[in-house]
């Protein structure tokens, strides 16, 4: 188990789910299409972000709610993915999302689960959970909100991690993240059309998604990451703003790549690097992930090869 010379980290996972992927050469309408790579992961954003940090021998620990037969099967599943792993049981079944990669034309499709309703005390005894485990170091609240959970879930966290002196890092959906930036939190980490969505303002040039990022940041948020797909990510502080190129690869799959990239700007930071180096860690991961198949995600030898090739440049507004 890895040592820990750095700050807590606790993730909170509210919505678990089964990740099956499929690659198959083509899909014909109302024929039967067979799979020629079949892929059976844990997922949801905060599992991926858990099971990135324990490839870079960084320790979390994660929180989450899981439901029925399927909750069991990807409690298994995680015993050798993640260092530590604490569930609360709800009533129902853990979701089963499916991703469907054609080869040619070379296009992702993505079904997602709504998941189980959440009762309030199972919600209450998961974040309560999550919230001394943070301690003082960091309390990464990422991914969809299951039914019954409110969209200023991660709002209140995010306002009870900084007055326990956490810091709270936030990846999620406009509609969730919105509220959560009045909480001050130390991240955020949104993609160019979350960014949009949230600012309602299109943003086709990186100097307009640096703009934006900024306005964002000004209001008592520590670090804005930006990713860019394919162009890499900006990251935006109070006195500094950084830009990555993302290396060249060949992309297999996005899935979790957003959720490896968080990841990595949480180590980063866990582990006091410079915010260039925190975000070149970041942009690694994503990539890394991006280069594999179905819902696989980055190796650390992966993240260290494609880190050597990565180039961060301070932007001088």
């Amino acid at each position: 188990m890895p040592s820990r010379p750095y700050p807590a980290i606790a993730i909170l996972a509210l919505n678990p789910s089964l990740d099956v992927s499929y690659e198959v050469p083509q899909l014909i309408p109302d024929q039967k299409a067979r799979a020629t790579l079949t892929r059976y992961d844990p997922g949801g954003n905060g599992i991926n972000a858990g099971r990135t940090l324990k490839s870079l021998g960084v320790r979390a620990e994660c929180f989450c709610l899981v439901a029925g037969e399927i909750g069991l099967f990807l409690q298994r599943a995680l015993e050798q993915e993640l260092d530590s792993l604490r569930c609360v049981d709800v009533p129902g079944e853990t979701r089963v999302n499916c991703t469907l990669i054609q080869a040619q034309p070379r296009v992702q499709y993505e079904v997602v689960a709504a998941g189980p309703t959440v009762p309030t005390a199972a919600l209450e005894a998961v974040a309560t959970g999550f919230l001394q485990a943070a301690g003082q170091g960091f309390g990464v609240l990422t991914g969809s909100l299951p039914p019954g959970v409110p969209d200023e879930t991660y709002a209140s966290l995010a306002r009870r991690l900084r007055d326990n002196g956490a810091r709270a890092v936030v990846d999620a959906q406009p509609a969730v993240l919105k509220p959560a930036l009045a909480a001050r939190p130390f991240l955020i980490k949104p993609n160019r059309y979350e960014l949009e969505t949230l600012c309602r303002a299109r943003l086709p040039t990186r100097d307009r998604v640096l703009r934006m990022a900024r306005d964002v940041q000004r209001a008592g948020i520590n670090w804005v990451c930006v990713s860019l797909g394919g162009e890499g990510a900006v990251l935006v502080g109070e006195d500094e703003a950084y830009y990555a190129a993302a290396p060249p690869i060949t992309v297999r799959s996005t899935v979790g790549a957003g959720d490896a990239m968080l990841a990595g700007l949480v180590a980063g930071f866990a582990r006091a690097e410079e915010p260039a180096a925190a975000l070149r860690l970041g942009v690694a991961c994503g990539s890394a992930t991006a280069e594999k198949a179905g819902t696989m995600l980055c190796t650390a030898d992966d993240v260290a090869r494609l880190g050597a090739a990565i180039e961060v440049h301070q932007i001088h507004e």
